[in-house]
C-alpha cells in the first residue's frame, strides 16, 4: 500500500528523510515548494502535517490530503477544504484506505476515518462523489452505509458504477432502487450487473424504462425468466432497440423464435434460423414465415437502393468529412438534413464533428437519452438546441423528458457530466461490436 501510494501521490521513496528540526524550517519557509517537500513527506511526523492542513497555499494542503501518514485528524480539516483539488487527493486517498482499516486500528480511528468519508460522499462538487464511487465500485469491504449512500446519489456518473459493479448492493437493494424509479440511466446501469437475478430482472422487464430493459436483453448474464421474456415479446414490436438482444439471447424457446420471426428484420430471422438450440422444424417454420413476410411486403428489399448496411454508412462518412472540409458542416446544414429526411447523414455529421465512431453516435440516439445526445452535441462542438431539436425530431423524446437549455442558452449539465455520459455510450458501443463479432 506504501508503495503504491508512493506513486500515485509521488511522495516517499525519493525524497530525503526529514528529521524533527528540519521541517520545522522549511514549513516556516515563505517558499510554497519547501513546504511542499514536508506535505508529501511519509516519513514526516503527524503533528507537522497537522499543521500544514491550514496552510495557506493550497498546493501544499493538496501534498497533505495525498499523504498516508497525515493523521486523521488533518484529514477532517481537509474534507471541507475550500479548494475541490485538495478535497480530490483526500477522497483517492481514504478511499483507498477505508476498506483497509483493520482491528490494529482504535476504534476511535477508524470512526473518525469513516466520518471523512462520510463528509466527502455529501460533498457538492460531483468530482470528488465520482472519485469516491470509482474507488469503491467494486470493493467488497468497503463501507456499507457509504455504498448505500452513493448508491442512491441524485448524479447517474456518481452512481451508476455502484449500481452496475458493487457486491455489497443486494436483490432487496436493487428492487428498491428500481421500484423508486431513480435517476434516468440508474435502472439501465442495473441492468448491466453481472449475473442479474430473475427477481430484479421482473421487476425491470415490467417497467417503462425501455433503455433499461434493452440493457437487460442484452446482458447475456442476466437470469430472466421464460414468461417474462414472453411478455417483453408481446411489447417488442414497438421497440426496435429489443430485436438484436432478443434474438440473441443465450436461450430463446422455439414458440419464442417463430413469435420473433413476425416482425424483426430480415437479416435478424437469419441469425434466428443460425441458432443450433431451435429444433428442425422450428427452423422450417421460420423459413415459411420469412415467404409470408415477403409476400405481404411486396419482396422489398431492406437496404436503401440496394446497398449493404456498412457501405452506405461509408458513403455518408465521406460526404460529411467532405462537409467538414469545405466549411459547411454546420448546424444549419445539420438542421437542414434534419427537415430533408437525411438521419443518416445528420448521424454521419455528429460522429465527424465530435471525432467519434459512427457506432456511438447511432448508439445514443437509437438509444432515446436526453443526457447522451446533448453529450454528443456538446462533443461536435453544436450549440444546445440542437440536442432540444434531436431529442424531440430523431429520438422522438417527449416535450416534459426533453432535456432543456439553461436560461442563458448553455448546457444543462457539467462538462464532467457530459463527458462521462459520452464514456459510457462509447462503451455501450464497443461492447456491443465485441457481441456481434464473436457471433459472427
Amino acid at each position: 500500500m506504501k508503495g503504491l501510494l508512493q506513486r500515485i501521490f509521488h511522495i516517499g521513496a525519493g525524497s530525503p528523510k526529514l528529521d524533527y528540526e528540519e521541517s520545522k524550517r522549511l514549513i516556516q519557509s515563505r517558499n510554497p515548494a519547501d513546504r511542499r517537500l514536508v506535505a508529501g513527506n511519509l516519513q514526516v511526523q503527524p503533528e507537522v502535517l497537522y499543521f500544514l492542513a491550514t496552510d495557506p497555499d493550497h498546493t501544499v494542503r493538496t501534498a497533505v490530503a495525498g499523504n498516508e501518514a497525515t493523521p486523521v485528524q488533518a484529514d477532517l480539516i481537509l474534507a471541507k477544504d475550500q479548494h475541490e483539488a485538495v478535497r480530490a487527493d483526500l477522497a483517492r486517498k481514504i478511499s483507498r484506505l477505508a476498506p483497509t482499516l483493520t482491528q490494529r486500528q482504535s476504534d476511535r480511528v477508524k470512526e473518525m476515518t469513516y466520518e471523512v468519508l462520510d463528509e466527502l460522499v455529501r460533498d457538492q462538487a460531483v468530482k470528488i462523489r465520482r472519485i469516491v464511487s470509482e474507488a469503491l465500485k467494486d470493493m467488497p469491504d468497503a463501507p456499507p452505509e457509504i455504498v448505500q449512500l452513493l448508491a442512491r446519489d441524485t448524479e447517474l456518473s456518481v452512481a451508476g458504477p455502484l449500481l452496475q459493479y458493487s457486491p455489497l448492493l443486494r436483490d432487496e437493494d436493487l428492487l428498491d432502487l428500481v421500484r423508486q424509479m431513480p435517476i434516468v440511466g440508474a435502472v439501465r446501469a442495473i441492468a448491466q450487473r453481472k449475473g442479474v437475478s430473475s427477481a430484479v430482472a421482473d421487476e425491470i422487464g415490467s417497467g417503462d424504462d425501455v433503455d433499461a430493459i434493452t440493457a437487460l436483453l442484452g446482458n447475456s448474464s442476466a437470469q430472466i425468466r421464460e414468461d417474462t421474456l414472453d411478455r417483453l415479446i408481446e411489447r417488442a414490436p414497438a421497440h426496435k432497440a429489443w430485436h438484436r438482444p432478443l434474438v440473441e439471447r443465450p436461450r430463446l424457446s422455439d414458440s419464442a423464435a417463430k413469435r420473433l420471426a413476425r416482425f424483426v428484420a430480415q437479416n435478424l430471422i437469419q441469425r434466428l434460423k443460425a441458432r443450433a438450440d431451435l429444433k428442425l422444424e422450428t427452423v422450417k417454420a421460420l423459413q415459411a414465415i420469412v415467404l409470408e413476410r415477403l409476400e405481404a411486403e411486396g419482396g422489398k428489399s431492406e437496404e436503401p437502393d440496394g446497398m449493404p448496411e456498412e457501405a452506405a454508412s461509408d458513403k455518408l462518412m465521406e460526404e460529411a468529412r467532405k462537409l467538414k472540409e469545405a466549411g459547411k458542416l454546420t448546424e444549419n446544414a445539420l438542421v437542414d438534413a434534419l427537415i430533408g429526411g437525411k438521419p443518416g447523414l445528420v448521424n454521419a455529421g455528429l460522429a465527424v464533428l465530435a471525432e467519434q465512431p459512427l457506432s456511438v453516435v447511432e448508439k445514443i440516439l437509437s438509444s432515446h437519452s436526453p443526457k447522451g445526445i446533448t453529450a454528443i452535441v456538446w462533443k461536435a462542438g453544436l450549440p444546445m438546441r440542437f440536442s432540444v431539436r434531436l431529442q424531440s425530431v430523431v429520438a422522438r423524446i417527449p416535450a416534459a423528458q426533453t432535456l432543456k437549455p439553461r436560461a442563458d442558452g448553455g448546457f444543462p449539465l457539467s462538462e464532467e457530466a457530459l463527458a462521462w455520459q459520452l464514456g459510457f455510450f462509447a462503451d455501450m458501443a464497443a461492447e456491443g461490436a465485441q457481441k456481434q463479432g464473436a457471433v459472427q
